[in-house]
């Protein structure tokens, strides 16, 4: 940390000598339409920046303050903040400060350096994160907080801006930019080659080629290095210079009065063409990547004194004084106030408390109740005639599939910001056909067939929920999402708990998956590995059984994103979406007539069919199908038993599942997920937990799924349930 610290101060003395000497860098004249009280502004902007970059590395020096990646060198930002309005949608690269705080003077009443220093010391008075991280971002200034900013931000930024256009259309309750907003994005110039940027690009591109309106602004801020790995000269410009659908401005970020120009110019393009641009703002990088790090260990001395000549504050100061908005003498003493209020605050700052407990780390993972507008669903003749010739299925007994079909069109009927996106959703119907005439019935806007990128798909889904819509995005495969799992986990989940609850992701992630299809697929079309969705904080992963259960638990799923801003994930198991029998061909044992449109499984509720005591069966999805053809075979041999339907996998309702077997002699779980990582693990401690009642596992074995007729050897079945029922019912008595 010393080493570091000496290049902080190398550069503030720097400054000091070299305004105080009149020895400023050479560069381009101060002209174009950035007027005397704006660029006044954007260098008080700069010189906040630099000094709370200073401070947080004095107090994390200290002890005081934690891990913080700075702004240093990116402070021309400022001049781009200022070309936009307040009420676009900001989501900010790491190296942002100059932008949040420039933007702050847009907005009366703010204070905004004793916010900063309450994030860089992680006091519970943080206004942002409450103390959980050193994050920018501001309810009021409209900046969502970023955690995980590699480039994981960029597919939301392209769902929000695409939202923008359907809001004027379907305006939802919870609507929170106006109809003439823009979207902001701005990442590093090393970021732009991870995979989720490029999809991001592919996306905003994709869409706009089709003159679908996305008013989006990305900002590379092109400093030329990536932590130590330096950019290719020319690469940014080469790259995005000519892409289709993407319209390319550039600017020099060391003056302000070219950036703002610049940045005027693209953000007039975007807001009034309504089509995406890129803006290449070149910068510098001072001091080294984050917290500790030593340029120097990785760049020549050379290099470094190089980049600290090109200080962008003695840009700032050269061109204020060519422009004849104030002389040096005036800026330095710009410069030295600002550093002392921010001292002063500092030491204040640091005296503030912090999280102490868990209760208070995790009390904004669950985001806060809203109150919703009341809704009375569809006149019945309006139902009838979206329905059409669906109306006379209703009365009888249907597949899954086709019941959640209903219980998708009754949804979006009574909710008119829900929104569904995903591959093959519309004209196709989906891969199942779960998602026919949808598109017909709600148009092509509410349903919306994406590109093949599972990230884009989630990011869509993320950007349109931070506009008040309610998104049903669907992945195609359970295997699929392995591919996009950091859209929920690093983003989605994280936005309330990093904002104190006062962002959110509302959802319900419709999941294809698990196994026991016969001749499709293997391992990516037949995937039960639920692991990477159970260990997700916040999220809640529902799993139905049958038809019926699907409907009313799909309801519930949608209450909960829609009331309580809840991130579900619901998982529809394939094998059973056109399950029609139970015991044998053609007795149709397996098909269920839809509830009505007011019938709901709360969540947390578990089914139980039978009353057996000796034995309980705890399973899911597929495992209770099985367990329900297994059930007259064990009655055959004596063993009465009752099959437990847990339907929400996580959290997993404890003591409602312990309630339901504490009357039984023994408990077999059944899990078709794999044995390692798996649900059984859990179930296992919940009846060691809560229970003393003699328990065993059946679970699927630690390998993926083949295709063909060894399509369910690795898991479950009727005949082993029966066989392990039969064991542990015949040694509990």
């Amino acid at each position: 940390m010393a080493q570091a610290m000496d290049r902080v101060t190398v550069v503030h003395e720097n400054f000091l000598r070299r305004v105080s000497e009149g020895d400023l860098p050479q560069g381009r004249p101060a002209t174009g339409p950035l007027d005397e009280r704006l660029a006044l502004s954007i260098f008080r902007s700069a010189c906040l920046t630099r000094a709370l970059d200073r401070e947080s590395r004095k107090m994390q020096a200290a002890g005081q303050g934690y891990y913080s990646i700075g702004p240093s060198g990116h402070e021309g930002i400022a001049a781009v903040a200022a070309a936009l309005r307040p009420t676009d949608m900001a989501f900010l690269h790491y190296r942002d400060a100059a932008f949040q705080i420039q933007r702050a003077e847009q907005v009366p009443g703010q204070t905004i350096a004793w916010d900063m220093l309450l994030s860089y010391a992680c006091s519970v008075e943080d206004p942002i994160s409450g103390g959980r991280h050193k994050v920018l971002g501001s309810k009021t200034l409209n900046i969502p907080p970023q955690t995980s900013t590699i480039a994981s931000h960029l597919p939301k930024a392209v769902g929000a801006a695409y939202s923008l256009g359907l809001a004027k259309r379907e305006s939802p309750q919870f609507k929170t930019m106006p109809d003439d907003a823009i979207v902001y994005c701005s990442f590093g110039d090393a970021s732009v080659n991870h995979s989720t940027a490029q999809g991001a690009f592919n996306t905003a591109q994709w869409t706009s080629y089709q003159s679908v309106p996305l008013p989006l602004l990305f900002v590379c801020e092109d400093n030329g290095i990536g932590i130590s790995t330096k950019t290719p000269r020319g690469w940014i410009k080469a790259t995005f210079e000519h892409r289709p659908g993407l319209k390319y401005f550039e600017c020099d970020g060391l003056d302000i009065y070219e950036t703002f120009r610049v940045a005027q110019e693209a953000a007039e393009y975007v807001r009034s063409r309504r089509k995406p641009a890129f803006l290449h703002v070149r910068t510098i990088r001072l001091y080294g990547h984050a917290g500790a790090d030593v340029a120097m260990a990785y760049l020549s001395r050379q290099e470094v004194e190089a980049e600290e000549a090109q200080d962008p504050l003695l840009h700032m100061v050269r061109q204020l004084d060519e422009a004849e908005v104030i002389d040096p003498a005036g800026a330095l003493g710009i410069y030295q106030d600002t550093a002392a209020r921010v001292a002063r605050i500092a030491r204040e700052v640091v005296t503030r408390d912090r999280l102490k407990t868990a209760e208070q780390v995790m009390a904004s993972l669950i985001p806060p109740k809203r109150k919703c507008a009341p809704t009375n669903g569809p006149a019945p003749e309006q139902r009838a005639n979206v329905f059409g010739s669906d109306m006379a299925a209703m009365s009888k007994p249907q597949p899954m599939g086709k019941l959640v079909n209903m219980a998708l069109t009754d949804l979006m009927l009574e909710h008119r910001e829900i929104v569904m996106m995903g591959e093959d959703i519309g004209r196709k119907g989906g891969n199942y056909g779960v998602t026919q005439r949808l598109s017909t019935r709600f148009g092509r806007a509410r349903v919306i067939d994406t590109l093949l990128d599972e990230q884009s798909i989630l990011g869509l889904a993320i950007g349109m929920a931070q506009n008040g819509f309610i998104p049903l995005p669907e992945i195609q495969f359970l295997a699929y999402l392995h591919n996009a799992e950091d859209q929920l986990r690093g983003e989605a989940a994280t936005l309330p708990f990093f904002s104190d609850g006062q962002y959110s992701n509302p959802m319900v992630v419709r999941i294809s998956g698990l196994g026991y299809q016969k001749g499709f697929g293997g391992h990516f079309h037949n995937d039960n590995s639920l692991a990477v969705l159970r260990d997700i904080p916040g999220l809640i992963l529902a799993c139905p059984s049958n038809g019926r259960d699907a409907a009313m638990m799909l309801r519930e799923c949608v209450r909960l994103a829609r009331e309580e801003q809840r991130l579900v994930a619901f998982l529809e198991p394939i094998a059973l979406y056109q399950m029609r029998d139970l015991h044998e061909a053609g007795d149709g044992g397996w098909m269920q007539l839809y509830p009505e449109p007011c019938e709901r499984i709360g969540f947390g509720e578990v089914g139980v069919h039978g009353k057996g005591t000796d034995l309980a069966i705890v399973t899911f999805a597929n495992g209770t199908h099985l367990s329900h053809q297994a059930l007259p075979i064990l009655a055959n041999k004596g063993v009465n038993a009752r099959i437990v339907d847990i339907r929400w996998l996580s959290p997993l309702p404890e003591q409602a599942i312990a309630d339901a077997v504490a009357d039984c002699g023994s408990v077999l779980i059944v899990d078709e997920t794999r044995r390692t990582g798996g649900v059984a693990e859990a179930l296992m401690a919940t009846l060691a937990e809560h229970t003393n009642l003699p328990h065993a596992r059946l679970t699927a074995e630690d390998s993926f799924i083949p295709t063909g007729p060894a399509y369910a050897a690795t898991m479950p079945s009727r005949d082993s349930i029966v066989e392990v029922a039969l064991a542990l019912a015949g040694g509990a008595k």
